[in-house]
C-alpha cells in the first residue's frame, strides 16, 4: 500500500485565522502608572516594548484597571472592553 494511504490524515490549517498579540489590562495599568498616561495607542505600546508595531494587538481582561484610559487597539475581549468602560475610559478599535 502506498505511503500516503498508510499514514492517517492529520490537522487542518484555517487560512482565515487572524493571530493577535495579547496585552492584558494589568500591563496597561502598569504602563499608565509609570508614565502618567491617559491615552494608550499603538505608539505607546511600541515605546513600552509590548509590541513591535507589525503585529495586531488584542487587549485581554486579565488584571484590574483603576485609571481612566482611552485605549486604541486592533481588538478587545468582552471583559476588557467592559472593564475599560467601567473605569470611565474608551475602547477604540483601529
Amino acid at each position: 500500500m502506498p505511503l500516503q494511504r498508510r499514514v492517517p490524515k492529520a490537522g487542518f490549517k484555517n487560512i482565515n485565522h487572524i493571530e493577535y498579540l495579547a496585552v492584558n489590562l494589568s500591563a496597561l495599568q502598569k504602563l499608565a502608572d509609570e508614565k502618567q498616561l491617559t491615552k494608550i495607542g499603538m505608539a505607546e505600546l511600541v515605546a513600552a516594548g509590548l509590541t513591535n508595531g507589525k503585529k495586531l494587538v488584542k487587549i485581554l481582561g486579565n488584571g484590574k484597571l483603576t485609571a481612566k484610559l482611552d485605549v486604541e487597539a486592533n481588538a478587545f475581549s468582552k471583559t476588557a472592553e467592559e472593564a475599560i468602560k467601567a473605569a470611565g475610559g474608551n475602547a477604540t478599535k483601529i
